[in-house]
């Protein structure tokens, strides 16, 4: 295994922000052009993008990107590892809200995405999804922190 320096240098960026996404309740959401958006606004040739959903029903996952038959089937698949009709201790949000906490710890609420000659890093079916756990529409909100050169 040979690990290739593409680019170094000292870190001389750094930018943060905030993206609010108002989810129409479970499903993927693409948020990749946004994204993309940021990084070639912001001047940064080579560093690192890191992704927080400061939420804990809901997440963010790096997914395919060209058939939506794949975030059909996680989705599916989602419902039957953490499925919203067993008897979950916790239960005062409404029997949607523990199976979106197991969703979560599954899938995870943060990312790193490298970013290589102002674009972001990612493989050619690659696309970054917010993922809502949540029955009901809600008010989800990703911070954004891009260092670099």
């Amino acid at each position: 295994m040979r690990v290739e320096t593409i680019a170094s240098g000292p870190v001389r960026l750094q930018l943060t922000g905030r993206l609010v996404i108002e989810t129409r309740g479970p499903g993927l959401t693409e948020i990749t052009a946004a994204m993309s958006r940021f990084v070639a606004e912001s001047g940064i040739a080579h560093g690192l993008m890191a992704l927080l959903c400061r939420h804990t029903s809901a997440s963010l996952t790096i997914q395919e990107n060209a058939d939506p038959d794949v975030r059909m089937d996680l989705l599916s698949t989602l419902d039957r590892l953490a499925p919203r009709n067993r008897p979950y201790v916790h239960d005062a949000e409404g029997p949607d809200d523990m199976p979106a906490h197991i969703r979560t710890m599954l899938t995870d609420v943060a990312l790193c995405v490298p970013v290589v000659a102002g674009r972001l890093a990612l493989g050619t079916w690659q696309g970054i999804y917010l993922v809502e756990h949540r029955d009901r529409p809600h008010r989800r909100d990703i911070v954004i922190n891009l260092t670099g050169t």
